[in-house]
């Protein structure tokens, strides 16, 4: 008990950080009416004010993303809440409409450093030791967050005025800075290997990312026009009553569950599984029917959270080497469609209402169900029994083997071999083609240690195949401890 609580502590830091940040991208999605009004511009133009802290996020990603590699995730969320205060304060201030977007622009160069590294030090730093789930609860805090930035500031505004409102949002990354100032377990970073160039080649991981961003664009463009739509007839709700629909954000608190349900199915089956059931939301929005409107809104906003847990875990998966460029160039690519999805929408609104916006998030979505198809498949498992393809067999029977290291991820396959008499090139050669990390022991024979999270990985081979009980690997996994396998 007493080892946990600077885990829970340094884990509650960081979600406060990861719950600012998000509260201020969004903080004024549900206000765009009271812009219009006060700055006297159109929804379109209005909507600009997310469009470039998302563009910026992006850009600044490939900035965040290859420095936490080099100087460590901590230092970098932590220098990222604090330089996120003052751009904060300057939107409340902001004499005019420009100037407000300078400022949106400034916050969204410095969330990357919560958001883009937030997430590759989530699978490395908190789900070794407490499962997938971390990945859900880093959802659920920027769920959280949302809810503040998106509800909160729309019922704040109702009384004290939009300025205010979200001045105050600078107290969270404040507070957050403060919360984090030591504890944040340093993790060991993955292995480098060219940056965020290496990965434009990587088509999974390209998979991965413009499926979530298509799959996030959609998401975007319906929950930042839907205020105006429920502000006209046949609704005519205040905009205070319209901002209620943000509360359909809590179905991102079942993030933990989404982790759960991805160890179970895989992270490309439930991505797959988040287009459909968004493209089923669509289709309920469309009727001025206020239940079915609501219930299609959830499905969108469930599907996104869900969606979002599922790529991340998707990214850690596709990515071995330098995970911290791989990530920032996941999320330029994602909050590339979410710019888009916070404008292009709006001009659909503008000249076909609500069918217009219906119609731009099913093209996005069937242009995600196609991205995520090209992620890959995962690997299949016979019922009973897990098969490893191990690389070729060569030299004697193995002698004693080295430990595994300890810093072996739930994602990860690390292989440790050994050296006899020049064994060690062929059997590197054959796991080459795997992308595997490999490290040298002075000990006779070479041995496998796997830990296994989606479904049991296929090493590259030509002959040999082992086979493993699956209930004592699956046992194994849930203590996880590493499953040492010899080669003979």
């Amino acid at each position: 008990m007493i080892a946990a609580d600077p885990l829970r502590k340094a884990l509650a830091g960081f979600m406060l950080g990861a719950a600012g940040m998000f509260a201020t991208m969004y903080s004024t999605q549900a206000i765009l009416p009271e812009l219009s009004r006060d700055f006297g511009i159109s929804p379109s133009r209005a909507g600009l004010s997310i469009s470039v802290v998302v563009l910026a996020v992006a850009v600044g990603g490939f900035v965040w993303g290859p420095v936490s590699d080099r100087i460590g995730r901590p230092r970098a969320i932590r220098a990222a809440s604090l330089l996120l205060v003052l751009p904060t304060i300057g939107v409340a201030l902001a004499p005019g409409f420009e100037a407000l977007l300078v400022c949106r622009t400034l916050q969204g160069l410095c969330m990357p450093g919560l958001l883009a590294v937030g997430a590759p030090y989530v699978v490395e730093a908190f789900v070794p030791r407490i499962g997938a789930r971390a990945m859900g609860y880093y959802v659920s805090a920027l769920v959280a967050g949302g809810l503040v930035g998106r509800l909160g500031v729309a019922l704040a505004t109702a009384v004290v005025g939009w300025r205010v409102a979200i001045g105050l949002l600078a107290v969270l990354p404040l507070a957050a800075a403060i919360a984090m100032r030591r504890g944040l377990p340093e993790p060991e970073l993955a292995p480098r290997g060219g940056g965020w160039k290496r990965h434009l080649t990587n088509v999974p991981l390209l998979g991965v990312s413009i499926g979530g961003a298509a799959l996030f664009f959609t998401f975007v463009g319906t929950f930042t026009f839907i205020t105006y739509r429920l502000e006209e007839p046949p609704f005519s709700y205040s905009l205070a009553v319209a901002s209620l629909v943000f509360l359909l954000w809590l179905t991102g608190l079942a993030g933990p569950l989404a982790g759960r349900l991805a160890d179970r199915v895989g992270w490309r089956r439930l991505a797959l599984g988040t287009v459909g059931l968004s493209a089923v939301g669509l289709l309920l929005t469309l009727p001025d029917v206020l239940p079915l409107l609501v219930l299609g809104l959830a499905c969108i906003a469930g599907a996104m959270f869900t969606g979002y847990t599922a790529t991340q875990l998707g990214v850690s998966d596709v990515a071995r080497v330098d995970r911290g460029a791989a990530t920032a160039l996941y999320f330029g690519i994602y909050y590339a469609g979410g710019a888009l999805g916070a404008y292009l929408p709006g001009l659909a609104w503008e000249t076909w209402g609500w069918s217009g916006v219906a119609a731009a998030g099913a093209t996005a979505l069937a242009l995600a169900a196609v991205a995520f198809a090209f992620a890959g498949r995962p690997a299949r498992r016979p019922p009973g029994v897990a098969w490893i393809r191990g690389a070729r067999r060569c030299g004697r029977s193995p002698g004693p083997t080295a430990a595994a290291p300890a810093s072996v991820h739930d994602h990860d396959v690390t292989v440790s071999m050994a050296r006899h008499r020049g064994a060690d090139a062929l059997a590197q050669q054959a796991l080459d083609d795997a992308d595997l990390t490999c490290t040298d022991h002075d000990h006779v024979g070479f041995a496998i240690a796997c830990q296994l999270n989606d479904g049991v990985r296929r090493l590259a081979d030509r002959r040999d195949v082992l086979r493993i009980d699956a209930e004592a690997l699956e046992q194994r996994r849930s203590r996880r401890q590493l499953v040492l396998v010899h080669l003979g």
